[in-house]
This record gives C-alpha cells, structure tokens and sequence, in this order.
C-alpha cells in the first residue's frame, strides 16, 4: 500500500526547493499538478484525505528555518514532529543533528510523503502513523523537544494538542510551535522567539507573504496563571 501511495505522491506533485528554506526539497503540490486542481469532494470520491502533506505551510516553514538557524536547539536530542505532514520539520531537525528524529501523524498518505521526502533530503527519521494527543505521558521525558508546525486551525484540535504539549512540558519537554496566527493559537500561553515573512500561495492563505511567529510553551502548573 506504502508503494501505491509513494506512486500517486510522484505522479502527482512535484520535488521542488521550500521557499523560506531552501536547503529542503518537498514533493509538493502547484498549479502545474491534477491534485492542485481537485475540491474537497474530488478527493473524497476517490478516497484521499485532503493532502495537507503536499504543501509547506507557513508554520512548518518558519520553525523549519529556525531549527536550521539554531542548530543547538535540536542538536544531539530526542525530537518529535508532531502532525508532521510533509516531514519538512522533522528534516530540518535531522539535519540540525537531532537523534532520534520521530514524525507523527495520523494520514496514512504521510508516511509515504515523508518517507519520499526523507530519502530526498538524504536524512532519516522514524515515521508513526499515531494519534499522540490522548496517549498517557511517562514520568520520564520521551523527547527533549517537540516540535510542532501550524496546528492549531481548528478547536477541538487544538484543545487536545495544547493538552497533550502542556503534559509533556511538565516533565521536562521542550515545546517549539511555529505558526502564522490561526485562530486557536494559545498566545497567552506562549513567549515568542522569532519572527519570519514566509512565502506562500494564495491558494492556501490569504496573501503571498505571511508574516510567522516561532514560539515556546511555557508550562503552567495547576493553581498558575494561564
């Protein structure tokens, strides 16, 4: 099955340089590719979930970016990419010198997406088709840092990864979140580390340039202020 959709992967997007890092290549989707062009209800007939995997987004980028720029953050540490989607975080922590590298995600198309794309960036990272944010969190960290690149578009979502990511902070995990403003970001809850203007398409956001903020997680302990 992996086969198939490494197959459906090559034949419908395209290897090409991640605007705000370059030093990455994607498979990606463009407008020069049929799974650009197909609505929601395309995909579902012929069973594709919707191929977030097929683009860099701008919270991945920018955190991508900042992972490269500062190396020590990952370097010689345990790293998960959360809803890694295409993988371009968890390459980019790879390639800053993160061991083990882990990329979770629950589309079964990602496994192939960043198993392609890993190959392409000559790096390796462990590929988990897992949904983490219920899952119990040890005593111990299982990672050093987290990484996790634009999840937070949606509420219920985002309620269970600030859950999950407010877990793993109490025992010690670093948090790392890039993201553009969407909407369930928990900015009250974060101290912004960098700030990038990140190109994309206006088929996925509504400007050309977004403006991308990289964050950390400060935990709160229960009794604390939010």
């Amino acid at each position: 099955m992996i086969a198939d959709r490494k197959a459906f992967i090559l034949a419908n997007t395209r290897l090409k340089p991640v605007p705000l890092v370059p030093e990455i290549s994607l498979y990606v989707a463009d407008a020069a590719v049929p799974i650009w062009r197909k609505t929601e209800e395309e995909l579902d007939a012929i069973g594709l979930p919707p191929p977030y995997w097929a683009f860099a987004w701008a919270g991945g980028q920018a955190l991508a970016r900042h992972v490269l720029d500062h190396p020590d953050i990952v370097a010689g540490k345990r790293v998960l990419d959360l809803a890694a989607g295409s993988g371009l975080v968890a390459i980019a922590a790879a390639m800053a010198g993160a061991a083990p590298v882990v990329a979770a995600d629950i589309d079964a198309f990602t496994e192939a997406a960043i198993a392609l794309n890993t190959e392409a960036n000559n790096v390796y990272v462990e590929i988990i088709m897992q949904d983490l944010l219920d899952r119990a969190v040890p005593d111990t960290p299982r990672y050093d840092v987290i990484l996790v690149g634009d999840l937070f578009y949606e509420r219920d979502t985002a309620a269970r990864a600030l859950a999950f990511l407010d877990r793993n902070a109490a025992i010690g995990t670093r948090v790392l979140i890039g993201d553009p403003g969407r909407t369930y970001l928990p900015k009250a809850r974060l101290t912004l580390l960098a700030e990038y203007s990140v190109p994309v398409t206006r088929e996925l956001e509504d400007m050309e340039i977004k403006r991308t903020s990289v964050w950390e997680l400060m935990y709160a302990a229960k009794g604390g202020s939010p």
